[in-house]
């Protein structure tokens, strides 16, 4: 076993703090990972502080990661030594299935998540990226193009392909009219991306203060949902809304802005059931879906994608004595627009 250091969340009412645990010995398949960055997702802070119930302690939080490969298994032919390498929101996956569905893997049962979570072996925990290297099986690391900085791809590992994922799957490109809700973390990322694929793109934030930034990273409209007006002039206009933000919106009010055929898509999880009238949905033949991240092959996709449009997040990079405080600006989306941890502070924890 190799000795890794990290942070660790080993208790739901107490700040992260330094930790040492094991990594598994490298397997003939497997790929060994110098962690340089990883990326803060709000789920960090969710499953940290047990928001979603199912937290298992203790705890390194993690699933942007990029760096550099130190070790390949034998069998191992797609890295090598000095490969510049990423790992998102999970390590294996249809571990319960018949075969492996490279396209629909991440909705499959098996799938076992970056951490807080349990491997293939059903007792081994997982842990993530706040920590200096980390052992993946090769099926599940990704390629990061050469021309994208490190630190700024990493939270292309979640955010990215989170948002890639629906834009590709309802087709946003020319002629498309989408809709972001939200200009954070996750929503910034679906204006890049959506701007890149040809679709014109409006941002509905709470109000107009990002408007400049948006615009900026390609947004062709920006309206603010505080003012009753914007759901008047822009009803029945898009044929895509993606959806990233996880407060209570008055929902019908947001599905009466789709056109006939229209999606509106979830990525953003709230905390209770969203409430909609049939009348919102049938008379227009509109629908209500959900969309998770994505398999290794989209998120490789994505990561091309990105490297060809020269597409990173826009980021504030943090040492990693600074998560709680970071975590903490997160919450009151105090952040423009991701936290990216540079893991060599991590010589200096206590």
């Amino acid at each position: 076993m190799a000795i890794a250091r990290g942070y660790a969340a080993t208790d739901a009412s107490k700040p992260l703090t330094p930790f040492t645990f094991e990594r598994r010995e490298p397997r003939d398949d497997d790929v060994v990972i110098e962690i340089k960055y990883c990326g803060v997702c709000h789920s960090d802070i969710h499953q940290a502080r047990n928001e979603w119930g199912n937290s298992a302690f203790p705890m390194v939080p993690g699933h942007e990661i990029v760096g550099i490969v130190t070790a390949v298994g034998s069998k191992v032919t797609k890295f090598k030594v000095g490969d510049r390498a990423g790992v998102g929101c999970f390590v294996d996956s249809c571990t319960t299935c018949a075969t492996r569905d490279l396209d629909l893997e991440h909705y499959m049962p098996g799938l076992v998540v970056t951490y807080n979570g349990v491997e293939a072996d059903g007792k081994t925990p997982t842990q993530g990226g706040y920590s200096d290297s980390i052992v993946v099986k090769e099926g599940y690391v990704l390629s990061i193009p050469e021309n994208l900085p490190l630190d700024a791809a990493a939270p292309l590992l979640c955010a990215g392909i989170t948002l890639y994922s629906p834009l590709r799957h309802w087709k946003a490109g020319p002629g498309k009219k989408v809709a972001i809700v939200g200009m954070g973390g996750l929503g910034h990322m679906g204006v890049k991306l959506a701007h890149a694929m040809g679709a014109d793109v409006t941002v509905l934030s709470q109000t107009l203060s990002k408007k400049e930034d948006g615009l900026k990273l390609g947004a062709d409209h920006y309206y603010a949902t505080n003012d009753p007006e914007t759901f008047k002039a822009l009803a029945g206009t898009f044929d895509l809304i993606i959806c990233t933000v996880a407060a209570e919106i008055d929902w019908n009010a947001y599905v009466s802005l789709l056109k006939v055929d229209g999606d509106f898509v979830l990525v953003g999880i709230p905390e209770n059931a969203v409430p909609v009238h049939a009348f919102s949905l049938v008379p227009a033949r509109r629908s209500i879906s959900g969309s998770m991240i994505g398999s290794i092959k989209e998120t490789q996709e994505m990561l091309d994608f990105c490297g060809e449009h020269g597409i990173v997040s826009e980021i504030e990079t943090i040492r990693i004595q600074q998560i709680n405080e970071a975590y903490e600006r997160v919450v009151k989306s105090d952040v423009r627009y991701r936290f990216v941890i540079d893991m060599a502070s991590l010589a200096d924890a206590a």
